[in-house]
C-alpha cells in the first residue's frame, strides 16, 4: 500500500539543483516504490478532465522560458500505461465526473520535474492527468476520492502544485520566507492535521493572506485531489516544508 501525495513542484531549476528539497524528494522516491503513479499536474488545465493514455514513451514538454540552457536538454523517458488510463476513466464515470482520453500529450514540467528526482530511471509507468481550476474544491476533492482505491493497488497518487504561488511576488535573491506566505501555509497545515475539510473548502474567505497566495487556483487544486485520494483512516501529515524565492512554497503533504 502506498499512501497519496501532494507535492510542491517549485521552480523548474529544482531539476539540476542540489540541495535540501532535492536531498528530501530523492529520498522520498526511494522510500515508496510504487507499481504506476498517476499526477495531477497544475501545468495541464482543461474544462474536461484529461488523462493521457499511451504505453509509449512521452515526449518531453518544456514549459517555462528564461531558464538556464541546461534545463532545456533533460530527458525524463518515462512510459505510460493505457490500461491504467482506461481504469481511471471508468473510475471517474462511476462517480458521474466527465473525463477524455489523451493520446498525445507529453509530460509537462509539473511532472518531470520531481519525478526525475524522485525516480530517476523513469522505469515506472506515469499517467498524467489535467486539473481544471475552476472547479470548487469540494469537486477536485470527489476527483481524488474516485480513485482513492489506487493505494491499496501500489498506485501513486500525487498532486503536483504549490500552495503559495505567487510569481509576482518572488525574489529570485531572498532566502528567508515572507511572513504572510508562512501564516497561509501555517493555516493550510493546521486544518490539514485537523482534517478540517469544511474550512479548507472555504479558504478563500478563512485563510489569512488567501488572494495574495493563490492569484490562481491551478497550482493549489492539486492539493484537494491529492487530499481525496488518501485514505480516510491514516492522519495526513507534512512531509517536507521548505520556501525558495522567498514566497515560493515546497511543501509536501502526504494522505
Amino acid at each position: 500500500m502506498v499512501p497519496a501525495l501532494f507535492i510542491g513542484h517549485g521552480s523548474p531549476t529544482l531539476a539540476i539543483e542540489q540541495n535540501e528539497y532535492t536531498k528530501f524528494l530523492k529520498e522520498l522516491g526511494i522510500s515508496i516504490k510504487p507499481k504506476a503513479i498517476v499526477i495531477f499536474t497544475a501545468h495541464w488545465e482543461n474544462d474536461i478532465t484529461s488523462i493521457s493514455a499511451r504505453d509509449n514513451t512521452y515526449e518531453m514538454i518544456y514549459d517555462f522560458g528564461g531558464f538556464s540552457e541546461e534545463l532545456y536538454s533533460i530527458k525524463y523517458a518515462a512510459k505510460g500505461s493505457a490500461t491504467l488510463a482506461a481504469n481511471i476513466q471508468d473510475k471517474l464515470a462511476g462517480r458521474g465526473i466527465e473525463s477524455k482520453i489523451d493520446t498525445k500529450r507529453g509530460l509537462d514540467h509539473g511532472s518531470w520535474v520531481i519525478l526525475s528526482l524522485m525516480y530517476p530511471k523513469a522505469d515506472i509507468p506515469v499517467v498524467q492527468i489535467s486539473i481544471n481550476p475552476n472547479l470548487a474544491p469540494e469537486q477536485q476533492y470527489k476527483i481524488g476520492q474516485a480513485i482513492k482505491s489506487f493505494g491499496k493497488e501500489d498506485i501513486l497518487v500525487i498532486g503536483s502544485g504549490g500552495t503559495v504561488h505567487n510569481l509576482w511576488t518572488i525574489n529570485w535573491e531572498e532566502e528567508k520566507p515572507e511572513k504572510w506566505a508562512v501564516e497561509f501555509d501555517d493555516w493550510i497545515v493546521d486544518r490539514i492535521e485537523e482534517k478540517d475539510l469544511k474550512s479548507l473548502f472555504s479558504y478563500k474567505q478563512l485563510a489569512p493572506n488567501s488572494k495574495r497566495a493563490v492569484p490562481r487556483e491551478e497550482h493549489l487544486m492539486p492539493l484537494f485531489i491529492a487530499m481525496g485520494s488518501g485514505g480516510e483512516e491514516k492522519a495526513p501529515k507534512v512531509l517536507h516544508r521548505s520556501y525558495a524565492y522567498g514566497t515560493l512554497s515546497q511543501i509536501c503533504f502526504e494522505f
